[in-house]
């Protein structure tokens, strides 16, 4: 027996299908989960109908995924699109621990950050290895940052410790002692104990 013949506990929930309003739940979940504000609506609906088509070829997936869907606009008191990002993430943080938001939290990480339209926006230029790495091809194209800060060291060539206290001067010489406490020496008698 497959995964996706296990039937439901409740027999209406076999034939759940997905239908265009849970596609936009959900692409409102990601949206509330992966905010990013330059990237269109268009990544955002690839990964919600990723979701939607693993979902449909099991039952148990499917059924997770209504169930966690509609239980997200019940705890929002009636539809969760109409949520403001606050208040919608608050929702999502409820059921943050649950099956369903794993599963949908799993799928978008793997399905959306792989998107081009995604890496486009996000400035990766995507993988290097088959164009020799990246030493050679943009390693230091970052134009979003500022330039470092290089100055020239003209100080003395000798090491000058830069704090005072124990750790400014040499190491303190310590004379080897024997520790008695710890370590049997001729006092040790043949049943194994130790005299002082």
């Amino acid at each position: 027996m497959t995964e996706s013949s296990l039937p439901a506990k409740f027999r209406q929930l076999n034939a759940t299908q997905m239908t265009e309003d849970a596609k936009r739940i959900l692409v409102r979940v990601i949206r509330v989960a992966f905010p990013h504000s330059a990237i269109p609506d268009a990544p955002y609906e690839r990964t919600a109908q990723t979701i939607l088509d693993e979902a449909e070829a099991s039952t148990w997936w499917r059924v997770a995924l209504t169930q966690g869907l509609n239980a997200l606009n019940v705890v929002s008191g009636g539809d969760f699109t109409a949520l403001s990002d606050g208040e919608a993430l608050k929702v999502l943080r409820k059921v943050e621990d649950s099956t369903f938001f794993g599963f949908v939290r799993r799928t978008t990480v793997l399905n959306f950050y792989d998107d081009h339209e995604v890496w486009e926006c996000l400035g990766y230029e995507g993988p290097s290895f088959d164009k020799g790495g990246y030493i050679d091809r943009g390693f230091n194209d970052l134009d979003w940052l500022p330039e470092p800060r290089i100055e020239e060291y003209d100080g003395p060539e000798e090491f000058v410790p830069y704090t005072s206290g124990l750790f400014a001067g040499p190491a303190p010489t310590v004379e080897a002692q024997r520790d008695t406490v710890t370590q049997p020496g001729s006092t040790q008698t043949e049943a194994g104990e130790v005299r002082k």
